[in-house]
């Protein structure tokens, strides 16, 4: 590629690159990288939630309000969707469309994918035609063999198959488009398109900026490609694109303003997290080896490294200089090869803010963050196989995208099955505590409380203090019937973490299950002061309260929740126990029928309504609601004694 800034025609606004047009070829190019896309990837369609899927989609609330400005307001604890409203978004069209059904959120990842697969052809296709390139692989041949290296590379599987790294996906699209609406506002003649293509430019960067905070790299990188490819150096690409420019920067105010309301996203991000600076860069320089190392040979895959931390040079010292050499090298051909730096510095600046001096403590290594990187390193290795004749050059890139392909199948089948996947991960990694308890919520989840318990302990023995593990631990520990080791270990987790709302809900269920009342009421609070819109807590708040006599404040609490949350069954049935103990049985029929309607399955519930009915001389009524609870539950024997009270009493006359 030679070195020499680009020629004058592409210097302006007013000059187009000879781009060929897109004709049947191009069409054709375009179907089989989705179709490649489509086909490597199918069978991850029924692949389970997994890791961080829990907090953002599984219990994050946000994506239960509907189609509304909740949706943009992810909660702290969200994890990858926390101060990513536009990630969030997607989540919660998922939610309202089917539900916890994966099916549709994998089906939107691979759409995502496969539409920044198109993109970075897009862009690269354009890209390359600003080049010549000689003999050997023409440019649409290069930037097709790339885009289709990189779509069915196994290193990308964790980035599509785990859904909340759509976070990922989008970040990259908006990032690709962003380059391709520059390039096209930049070689388009006329004003208004051109217009359009700034604009365009300007909206993909800012949601990109709602997508993931490694878009902040993203105008300098435009302007970086702008003096590459376009104007021939930066003082052209600002005067020429003054306007666009401006734009871009201003995108940097909505980051900014996501980061400050989101402030370490909930202990997870920044300094003073007990990771120095230092020692993150660091590990920075074990992580990107092995991510380069996993470009080129993508085995083993790991999903969660843990959290491991170098402290000294002499620990990561051929890294350190190996990422030094390869940056010496960008550096280098930014001045002497402009468009082979582009493309190193586009690998630094997609990963610099993950991997450089702000600490992500509890992932200090994660395969995810290659998504978009990856590009930069499949682009310079086809660029490589241009020194082999054509006819071997693409042989050589059929035969890698089959080997690729067929890794990408296997590894979608390992997501396919949690328990396999764990499980051969903590094979690679056996000393990392925290897939000790991820496989341990598995077991959880499936009800397999003795393997759960022997994977909680395993976690605590690698990291005593693991609050988390021991909250875990405790519940399957209540499984077992084994509720005084379990207040053990919740009383441990409160003590590690003593504001974390589930663990004082957990803590605090445990503690009314065996009659302490008035510490759970304390801990109930706990969750609350956390997390106030928790409306469960709010639920087992006014129950415990009720349990205890305090009738007035237990129907303040219901009331609460239901303020909340109207549509849980559970704070009204319970709010029209509170008032029918209170005398108010009228009142208590309301909430009776409206529980009654939620939870229609519910034998206690309708043997409550039948409660109220009869208290109010609604005895036929009261008759046929017991009768429901007794096909639901035929052994109740409440209903069955207060069905037969009921026959002896004088039915009211309509």
């Amino acid at each position: 590629m030679p070195s020499s800034a680009p020629s004058p025609r592409f210097a302006g606004a007013s000059s187009a690159p000879d781009v060929p047009r897109r004709g049947l070829a191009g069409w054709l190019a375009g179907a089989a990288l989705v179709a490649a896309v489509a086909l490597v990837y199918l069978n991850c369609l029924h692949a389970p939630f997994i890791f961080d899927d829990f907090p953002a989609i599984v219990r994050n609330e946000s994506l239960r309000g509907g189609l509304s400005w909740d949706m943009l307001r992810p909660p702290p604890e969200a994890a990858g969707a926390t101060a990513r409203p536009v990630v969030n978004a997607t989540l919660a069209l998922n939610y309202n469309m089917g539900g916890l059904a994966v099916e549709g959120y994998h089906l939107v990842n691979m759409v995502l994918h496969a539409l920044t697969t198109l993109t970075l052809w897009g862009v690269l296709r354009r890209s390359l035609q600003t080049r010549s390139l000689g003999a050997g692989l023409s440019a649409e041949t290069v930037a097709f063999a790339v885009s289709a290296l990189w779509a069915v590379h196994p290193l990308l599987t964790e980035s599509v198959v785990c859904v909340v790294q759509r976070n990922e996906e989008l970040v990259a699209l908006f990032y690709l488009l962003m380059l391709y609406c520059l390039i096209r506002s930049a070689t388009t003649a006329n004003r208004w398109p051109r217009t359009v293509w700034t604009v365009t430019a300007v909206a993909a960067c800012a949601l990109g900026m709602g997508s993931k905070e490694v878009m902040v790299t993203a105008p300098l990188a435009a302007l970086l490609y702008d003096r590459t490819f376009l104007a021939g150096n930066f003082r052209g690409a600002l005067r020429t694109r003054r306007t666009l420019y401006a734009g871009l920067a201003l995108t940097w105010g909505l980051l900014a303003w996501l980061v400050l309301n989101n402030a370490q996203r909930a202990g997870t991000v920044g300094f003073g997290l007990g990771v120095s600076s230092w020692d993150y860069l660091l590990t920075q320089c074990r992580a990107l080896t092995i991510y380069l190392k996993l470009a080129v040979w993508p085995h083993p895959l790991v999903v969660d490294y843990g959290a491991p931390v170098a402290h000294h040079f002499n620990e990561v010292w051929w890294q350190g200089l190996t990422i030094l050499a390869l940056l010496g090298v960008t550096l280098w051909a930014l001045v002497r090869r402009p468009a082979i730096g582009f493309v190193g510095a586009c690998f630094f600046l997609l990963l610099a803010p993950s991997s450089s001096i702000v600490p992500l403590t509890t992932q200090t290594i994660a395969e995810h963050r290659m998504y978009l990187p990856l590009a930069a390193v499949v682009l310079l290795a086809v660029l490589c196989l241009r020194a082999l004749p054509v006819r071997v050059a693409g042989a050589v890139c059929l035969g890698l995208g089959v080997v690729l392909a067929n890794g990408t199948v296997h590894r979608n089948a390992v997501f396919q099955n949690e328990e396999r996947l764990w499980t051969e991960t903590l094979a690679i990694q056996p000393g990392n505590a925290r897939l000790h308890a991820t496989l341990g919520g598995y077991y959880l989840r499936h009800q397999r409380w003795t393997e759960a318990a022997d994977a909680y302990r395993a976690a605590l023995d690698l990291q005593p203090a693991y609050a988390d593990a021991h909250s875990d631990l405790a519940s399957a520990l209540l499984h077992l019937n084994r509720p005084q080791q379990a207040l053990v270990h919740y009383a441990a987790a409160h003590q590690l973490k003593p504001t974390d709302p589930d663990i004082a809900y957990n803590f605090a269920n445990a503690l009314a299950g065996v009659g302490r009342g008035t510490e759970a009421i304390e801990l109930y609070r706990t969750a609350l002061h956390s997390r106030p819109m928790f409306t469960a807590a709010q639920n087992n708040l006014g129950d415990a309260l009720m349990q205890m006599g305090r009738l007035p404040e237990a129907i303040a609490t219901f009331n609460a929740a239901l303020k909340h949350d109207p549509a849980q069954p559970g704070p009204q049935n319970n709010l029209g126990l509170a008032l029918l103990r209170s005398g108010r049985a009228q009142e208590a029929l309301a909430h009776f029928a409206a529980a009654v309607q939620l939870r229609p399955d519910s034998a206690s519930v309708h043997h409550n309504y039948a409660l109220a009915l009869a208290a109010t001389g609604k005895i036929t009524a009261a008759i046929a609601e017991e009768d429901a609870a007794l096909r639901l539950a035929p052994d109740y024997a409440a209903a069955q004694a207060h069905r037969a009270q009921l026959l002896f009493k004088p039915i009211e006359r309509r």
